[in-house]
């Protein structure tokens, strides 16, 4: 093969691609239409601290008939949030009286890099942590992506958009970035 039609291989290769990240981006940004009473299946990534309470807070006013199955993930050092997530969902019950939280599923995912790991020897375990969100994503395959910053939901939403790329599977993501990261400023007017 000559070199000539490599390069217009490997160039119409690279342009598909652009093509098809670009059309991911622009409909993503699009609002379903329609009122449809379809169910969504829901990953929620939690992290310890505040950051869990923030998420259950969302949580709560959710339709939770709307987005089921819920799947929480934490990170594999973190069992408090996973705790505080089975209580939301044993208290949940609907209209008549049934519980709802019962279709919840918990599971833990390997960190990328613990605090205090040296950057060398978190190659490899971003490398392992990437792979068990990979064998994660293909198990689950959720509609809905629910995070609100930790670093456990960086692999995850990553696959996510590798798998709208390769249509493998449309999943919305939500960030909702933490009420700790607003500054205030207040202005004292004389």
């Amino acid at each position: 093969m000559a070199l000539g039609s490599v390069v217009a291989v490997v160039t119409a290769l690279a342009l598909l691609t652009l093509i098809r990240v670009l059309y991911i981006v622009f409909r993503s940004g699009k609002l379903l239409h329609g009122k449809s009473q379809k169910t969504y299946s829901t990953l929620v990534i939690l992290r310890s601290g505040g950051y869990t309470a923030e998420m259950l807070n969302l949580l709560s006013v959710l339709q939770k008939d709307r987005f089921a199955p819920r799947f929480y993930v934490t990170a594999a050092t973190d069992n408090m949030s996973l705790q505080k997530a089975r209580v939301m969902e044993d208290s949940l019950v609907d209209a008549a009286g049934v519980k709802v939280g019962e279709s919840a599923k918990y599971m833990q995912i390997y960190r990328s890099r613990e605090v205090g790991q040296s950057y060398i020897t978190s190659v490899w375990t971003t490398l392992v942590a990437t792979a068990h969100a990979l064998y994660i994503m293909i198990q689950l395959r959720p509609e809905v992506i629910l995070c609100n910053g930790p670093g456990t939901c960086i692999p995850l939403c990553i696959i996510a958009f590798l798998f709208k790329v390769l249509g493998i599977r449309w999943s919305s993501i939500f960030y909702v970035e933490s009420i700790a990261r607003v500054i205030k400023v207040f202005v004292f007017c004389t």
